[in-house]
């Protein structure tokens, strides 16, 4: 049964995609805040500078905020898991259940056993048990993040496994599995997504206060360490992503010929530039090419050998289309955040970083980018897999639960209003609190009366999961 021209197959794809597309968003920003905070509290305690200790009074409630959201915009995937997937669930089991169990042991209950103390006990515990407690808390956003992306990155490239007699895959090497052939680079490469995701929204909120008033202390030093941030990590970050593609084009070549707009394989392949990829064509429209460019970056090689996607089977090929585009906006982000950081470097030298105000309308108009950065990646990601569940194993139409597509609609449905209305409001209050400025000085933390603890404490009170 279809509803709409949809059917369960579509239906259950774009739920999936929506929800965990919201998700991401906000583990995207608490892994880099987390350890952001503990940076600043630990310069705080090294130099006993006042600024580093009010800023980290001032981002601690907006990370208990989105911190509280992610865990919310995290059960849903849980359940969709049994409801929508049950078939991938059984099959794949007994191999991501410990991988998602060892997870939640890990870095959900590292995250919130320390998290109470980290949210109220500045003023109630030493200083260094409380810096400890903060500690605890980014390296368990790390774990988090390890665990997922270990998950994630075997059904890219599964290894370790056997099949039993009712299909299911079993592990035979734990090792292989956890870190399996495209771990470290996921890893790695997420792990600097978030970084820089942070960096951008604590340089653009330093950007805007500077706008205001270019003599506040602690915008001038939030937004002097977000340059910094972006100036060192961006470039890693372009070098890793180079590493990662090589290692895509090794274990799935299909990926590649669809990110990469190529449907013939070719020797001394051109970089494809714009383009409009077709499908039923098998062709690039419009393609404005570099010649040679396209196997030099990735074969390291003049005349390396480029599969096009002609090469796979129909039924096996990734939607080039989107592929394409999502690659190059995640490419273009991730080159304009370099910019920026070379350009903060031009700026520092010259003395004129907190001085230029059309610098800090860029840095300001570039808060976002880390965000529409990580979508466009997982989009890359996770389309690319398809039409695989677990990459040339398990398809994705051989996964889905036997659930009529009125009933996945109006979960849909529902789902689009809770979260546009209660992260929309989240949102809303994070923004409003990023617009008052870093006070010179505030009295001790408490944010026990606001939201954020009142959502934080609704949505771990029945949830033994991280938000990541």
């Amino acid at each position: 049964m279809e509803f709409l021209g949809l059917s369960a197959l579509d239906l259950a794809r774009m739920q999936f995609s929506f929800t965990i597309g919201v998700h991401i968003l906000f583990p995207a920003f608490t892994i880099g805040l987390a350890s952001y905070l503990a940076v600043l509290e630990l310069l705080w305690l090294v130099t006993g500078r006042d600024v580093f200790i009010q800023l980290f009074k001032y981002w601690i409630k907006i990370f208990a905020v989105i911190f509280a959201m992610g865990v919310v915009s995290g059960i849903v995937m849980s359940y969709e898991f049994g409801t929508n997937w049950a078939v991938f669930a059984d099959k794949t089991g007994p191999i991501l259940g410990p991988l998602l169990a060892y997870e939640v042991m890990s870095a959900f209950f590292l995250e919130a056993g320390f998290l109470g103390i980290m949210l109220f006990g500045l003023d109630r515990v030493g200083k260094k048990l409380h810096f400890a407690a903060t500690s605890m808390v980014a390296i368990g956003t790390f774990f988090s993040a390890f665990w997922i992306t270990s998950a994630n990155s075997w059904m890219q490239t599964p290894v370790g496994y056997s099949i039993n007699d009712v299909g299911q895959f079993v592990p035979e090497d734990w090792l292989q599995i956890v870190f399996n052939p495209s771990f470290p680079y996921r890893m790695l490469h997420m792990l600097l997504a978030a970084y820089l995701t942070t960096a951008f929204v604590v340089g653009a909120v330093g950007a805007w206060h500077l706008l205001r008033d270019k003599s506040n202390g602690g915008a001038r030093m939030m937004f002097s360490m977000a340059m910094w941030m972006a100036a060192v990590v961006a470039p890693v970050q372009i070098m890793v992503g180079d590493a990662h593609g090589l290692n895509t084009l090794e274990h799935q070549p299909a990926k590649i010929a669809a990110m990469e707009g190529h449907f013939e394989t070719h020797k001394g392949a051109p970089l494809i530039l714009f383009g409009i990829p077709d499908m039923e064509a098998e062709k690039t429209r419009y393609a404005i090419e570099v010649p040679k460019l396209g196997s030099i970056i990735l074969t390291h090689s003049l005349d390396g050998e480029l599969k096009g996607l002609k090469e796979f089977p129909k039924e096996d090929r990734p939607n080039a289309l989107v592929l394409f585009w999502a690659f190059r906006v995640m490419v273009a982000l991730g080159t304009a955040m370099a910019l920026v950081g070379l350009v903060s470097l031009w700026l520092r030298w010259r003395g004129k970083l907190y001085d230029t105000r059309l610098f800090h309308w860029a840095a300001l108009a570039m808060g976002p980018a880390g965000f529409i950065a990580v979508i466009a990646g997982w989009t890359v990601t996770e389309v690319g897999r398809q039409p695989f569940t677990v990459y040339g194993l398990l398809r994705t139409v051989d996964s889905i639960s036997p659930v009529e597509a009125p009933a996945i609609a109006t979960t849909l449905a529902t789902f689009a209003v809770v979260y546009f209305s209660v992260f929309g409001f989240g949102v809303f209050y994070v923004l409003r609190m990023m617009a008052k400025p870093p006070a010179d000085q505030q009295p001790p933390i408490d944010i026990r009366p606001t939201i954020a603890v009142d959502s934080l404490i609704a949505a771990t009170s029945g949830k033994g999961n991280s938000n990541v």
